[in-house]
């Protein structure tokens, strides 16, 4: 089989075990998050990882999406200071707590956490950290993934925990084993990552049917227009007034 219908074919039965599998998870976090937006509360995202880190900025400031998203965009994960320096920081224990605090995240709040592997020490610690203040979780990892890695390797939290295991909702991006899924010959090693858009997927499932329930309730859901398109600034403004002062990083 040529390669691009390999890849072709293994993203499409991963979104379709989605839709098929993960659906009521997704209607169960969809009703959590309109609960908080309801409240008037902000929806905090991280991605615990260097490339996981752009689910966090997949839901933050998007044509389409939730506006009151508090994206924990964490320097140390960013592989622009250094692939290895972003591998050092996720398997640090104890380092994404602090972070989390320090942005705010208390009891009666939201976090979702992204990460298709959902094994390493900044997955279990946001998940953990979250618990301590009192917020729910919302995971969004890969179960195929993180039950296939020995305990006590190197890319694991300490406890040896899933990420799975221990949120309060859990959505299955159903990222196959290795992550990479395209093997051609004379090629020992599979390309073609799925992970992310596996998770975008799934994030952007649970948005829309989030704002399905807002409709549903008589709430006038908060989403964002495209700045490119005529009348889009116009139309933001009012979310910028609602929630600039509240979002760091919308200034």
């Amino acid at each position: 089989m040529d390669p691009i219908t390999q890849y072709h074919n293994a993203i499409v039965e991963a979104i379709n075990k989605i839709v098929e599998k993960e659906r009521e998870s997704i209607v169960r976090a969809a009703a959590l998050l309109a609960d908080k937006i309801a409240e008037d509360r902000l929806i905090y995202v991280i991605g615990t990882g260097g490339h996981s880190q752009n689910a966090a900025e997949e839901l933050f400031w998007r044509a389409g999406g939730l506006a009151p998203i508090f994206p924990v965009l964490e320097g140390g994960f960013d592989v622009i200071h250094g692939a290895l320096r972003s591998n050092i920081i996720e398997r640090t224990p104890g380092y994404i707590g602090k972070i989390l605090r320090m942005h705010g995240l208390s009891g009666g709040d939201v976090l979702i956490v992204c990460n298709a592997y959902g094994i390493n020490a900044a997955t279990i610690d946001s998940a953990l950290t979250a618990h301590e203040v009192g917020a729910k979780v919302i995971g969004v990892t890969s179960i195929g993934f993180a039950e296939n890695v020995p305990l006590g390797h190197p890319s694991r939290h300490p406890s040896n925990k899933n990420l799975h295991e221990i949120v309060d909702i859990f959505i299955n991006c159903w990222m196959p084993y290795g992550d990479a899924v395209v093997e051609i010959e004379r090629c020992a090693q599979r390309v073609s990552p799925t992970s992310t858009i596996v998770l975008f997927f799934a994030l952007n499932c649970l948005v829309a049917q989030t704002v399905q329930v807002l409709v549903d309730r008589g709430i006038e859901p908060p989403v964002w227009m495209s700045a490119n398109l005529p009348g889009g600034d116009e139309a933001n403004q009012r979310y910028f007034e609602r929630y600039g002062h509240r979002v760091k990083y919308l200034k």
